[in-house]
């Protein structure tokens, strides 16, 4: 096991919550501009899907529209990067915004409710094969990591996310000229803290730096389907 984050194995897990529905939570990754004229519904409709505890909604900003005029003021290439990445995984060249990549594997417009909210539904009528329990240390949070699934588990990777739950921008040039919008849960760091082959628990103790909020996410390794995820809070 590699680790590759601020992160100390612990020797003793104890006070893990105990795992609910709650706890199961789909992960939801929209990729999206400032500059793209699609992207405000995508936008808000990630905002409902942020009060949803059975959803853990993520903004990836990317930068490939900063040309036309108004530079993201959230975007970095890094997230462009996944985006790609998620495409050559899924077998396809193409990126665009507004996109929602759902449980790692489902690509959907990211402005399609009914698509986003059905594909959701599909994920949620399936355990995630991996348990993660999280609890709040004196320096950080303990996190423990269970293989629960049928079979050998795939080779994973566990991440740290961080995020800012809200964002208000006044956007003054491009094609999104005019609006001020509010962004939900903007992604700002995300992390590979540690390979896991799943053979045994993963345990250990992470500490991320700053005020704002995280989450652990556990997913095969390639940009494959994501396999469990907790909130630090």
């Amino acid at each position: 096991m590699t680790h590759r984050f601020g992160i100390f194995c612990a020797a003793t897990i104890a006070a893990f919550a105990t795992p609910a529905l709650a706890d199961d939570p789909v992960v939801v990754e929209l990729f999206t501009s400032q500059g793209c004229s699609s992207c405000p519904p995508a936008d808000a409709l990630l905002g409902e899907l942020a009060e949803r505890e059975d959803v853990i909604a993520l903004a990836l900003h990317v930068d490939y529209w900063d040309y036309i005029g108004w530079a993201d003021t959230f975007a970095t290439d890094a997230f462009t990067q996944r985006q790609h990445a998620y495409g050559r995984a899924a077998g396809s060249t193409v990126v665009y915004t507004p996109q929602m990549v759902i449980g790692g594997v489902d690509h959907v417009i990211g402005n399609r409710a009914m698509d986003v909210a059905d594909t959701i539904a599909a994920h949620r009528s399936t355990p995630n094969p991996v348990s993660v329990e999280t609890a709040s240390s004196q320096s950080g949070w303990q996190v423990r990591a269970i293989w629960v699934g049928e079979g050998q588990a795939p080779q994973m990777v566990v991440q740290v996310v961080t995020y800012s739950p809200e964002e208000h921008v006044d956007i003054t040039r491009g094609e999104n000229a005019g609006l001020s919008t509010a962004y939900h849960n903007v992604v700002r760091s995300w992390q590979v803290v540690s390979d896991w082959s799943g053979a045994q628990a993963f345990e250990a103790e992470v500490r991320p730096t700053g005020e704002l909020p995280h989450v652990v996410i556990v997913q095969t390794d390639g940009f494959g389907a994501i396999l469990g995820a907790a909130r630090l809070d």
